[in-house]
């Protein structure tokens, strides 16, 4: 292809600065990369438009630092949806437990939480990175923060720098950019409009791991935003009969649902939503009483209780579970036990759309990995590759988005070491 110059202006004649291998992005996807590079004594420079590396990786650690996940490889593998047979290789050659055991080299201590998660032993993710950066200025790799990407002028990268344009020359490169999920934190998918005028397959990015939004009514909004929902079952039927059902835990908003439980069925109730303009799910109020267990409590008299207070003493509801109770039946429907008992095993709920890709932890889209060959090098661009959740991959919480952010960097690192062992050719031809 023809060389690509966007439309940069330059304050002088400058000439371009020249690094070995030139890593966009600061993440986990970018440092990977470069302690892959750096330990094959590869010179390595790693750009961030941030002030500082890992932004996102420390905002993400702040509840926990959930690492990656101890379940057998065949499950967690199936965590990755419709590209679990395009990451299967990569995510093997740095499976859960090897990278366990680079932490572990890394002096990090771990546990695995009793939901199988894998966290560091002190939770955080500051100790983590911090090791981390100092074995790589250690190995030799350069960070540059407050280097914004431009796209390319002829055949050299282009920053936007506190200094002026900043133009540098690589034998190879790796974007590591992020998705476009919490762009504050630097991750803001600019860099799709210097892919796509190249012809390069990108699938349009989406919020993945988000809040729905539930019409609720006025009192129930105003009582209840930031209340947890806890021990319920989440269903849902797709239009195709696709179903997805998992125990967990619900946060109300004053705009609908967030939390751990409806991040895990996110994809598919997006994409529900984006066929039909709405999605249908039900919720088990009581997912571990069964409705014969119901009736009998409710066969007690009700004397002269409120419906709030007899149906808390009959069944243990917190002021929640009868607010919920009340968004759809009424007070007549309330009185009719059957009626009742098949709502509060299948409460449902018609999320009407997503909250923004800016309010999500994490987003769906991005490079094809059609565009890509085996080593994640563009087919388009030979010598720069692609890593991290600027691929087009998506995985719920859990450890999952982590663990192919690692993966793909090692890998796209391992693939520059094969480039590099080729004769030199040109960046863009």
């Amino acid at each position: 292809m023809a060389t690509t110059c966007f439309a940069i202006f330059l304050s002088d004649n400058r000439r371009a600065d020249t690094t070995e291998v030139a890593i966009i992005g600061a993440g986990p996807a970018g440092l990977m990369a470069a302690e892959v590079l750096s330990q094959a004594g590869v010179a390595v420079t790693v750009f961030d438009a941030m002030p500082s590396a890992g932004r996102k990786f420390l905002m993400a650690g702040k509840g926990g630092m959930n690492i990656t996940h101890s379940e057998p490889f065949e499950a967690f593998l199936g965590r990755y949806g419709e590209q679990a047979a395009v990451l299967k290789a990569i995510l093997h050659d740095f499976s859960p437990s090897k990278l366990i055991a680079w932490l572990n080299d890394l002096g990090i201590e771990t546990f695995v939480g009793s939901s199988g998660r894998v966290f560091p032993k002190d939770m955080k993710a500051a100790p983590l990175l911090r090791a981390w950066l100092h074995r790589l200025r250690a190995q030799g790799v350069v960070l540059q923060m407050r280097h914004q990407w431009l796209g390319w002028h002829d055949q050299a990268l282009a920053f936007a720098t506190p200094g002026g344009t900043r133009l540098i020359n690589a034998r190879a490169v790796i974007l590591a950019l992020g998705g476009g999920s919490w762009p504050q934190l630097g991750s803001n998918a600019a860099w799709v409009e210097y892919l796509a005028p190249l012809g390069i397959e990108l699938a349009e990015l989406k919020p993945s791991n988000c809040g729905f939004e539930q019409a609720w009514s006025d009192f129930f909004r105003q009582r209840f935003a930031a209340h947890a929902l806890k021990s319920v079952r989440l269903s849902f039927k797709n239009a195709q009969g696709q179903t997805w059902s998992q125990l967990g835990e619900l946060m109300i908003s004053e705009y609908g649902l967030e939390g751990s439980l409806i991040y895990a069925v996110s994809a598919p109730i997006r994409d529900e939503i984006e066929r039909l303009g709405q999605a249908r799910i039900v919720l088990d109020l009581l997912p571990d009483w069964p409705k014969d267990k119901i009736m009998a409590r409710l066969s007690k008299p009700r004397g002269k209780q409120s419906w709030t207070t007899y149906l808390r003493k009959a069944l243990g509801l917190d002021p929640l579970r009868i607010a919920l109770l009340r968004e759809v039946l009424s007070v007549e429907d309330l009185e009719q036990p059957s009626l009742l008992i098949e709502t509060l095993k299948a409460l449902p709920l018609a999320l009407t759309a997503t909250r923004p890709l800016a309010e999500a932890i994490s987003s769906a889209g991005g490079v094809g990995f059609a565009a890509l060959n085996e080593k994640l090098m563009l087919k388009v661009l030979p010598g720069v590759f692609c890593a991290g959740e600027m691929l087009d991959w998506e995985a719920p919480t859990g450890g999952y988005l982590l663990s192919a952010s690692f993966a793909t960097g090692r890998a796209a690192g391992f693939g520059v070491l094969d480039w590099l062992n080729q004769p030199p050719k040109a960046l863009l031809s």
